[in-house]
């Protein structure tokens, strides 16, 4: 996946760089405007760098871990903030949750594991050692 994002990223770099030089050697002559060859060898090396880096902070972006959200919340695990009374809040991968325990009162600092969600209510139980 990775070498045919590669490979697309640079045919299409190459292509846009030749329509830029397309543009700036034949188009812009015909309307008087005359562009010195050092300026656009400047230009084209930055259209370069500019398409080497939004690649790799692209390629950075999709390797990313997917944040947790509510549709996959069920098995996640974190840690009660506010005690579970049997209501409280959770934190799980750094967001709070509002959460309801199944197995009576859980104090703070206890690890906790998602079984079901409503609305965004969660229901939560006691990590097992």
């Amino acid at each position: 996946m990775k070498n045919y994002r590669l490979i697309l990223a640079v045919l299409s770099s190459l292509l846009d760089e030749a329509l830029i030089l397309g543009l700036l050697l034949w188009g812009l002559p015909k309307l008087g405007l005359a562009i010195p060859l050092p300026i656009i060898l400047i230009i084209m090396l930055l259209f370069a760098l500019f398409a080497i880096t939004t690649f790799k902070l692209g390629t950075r972006a999709l390797m990313l871990k997917p944040l947790i959200g509510l549709t996959d919340m069920t098995d996640a695990e974190g840690k009660v903030m506010k005690r579970l009374d049997p209501s409280g809040y959770v934190k799980i991968d750094g967001e709070l949750w509002k959460a309801q325990s199944v197995n009576g009162i859980i104090n703070t600092g206890i690890d906790i594991v998602v079984v079901a969600h409503k609305n965004l209510r969660l229901t939560v139980k006691r990590k097992s050692p």
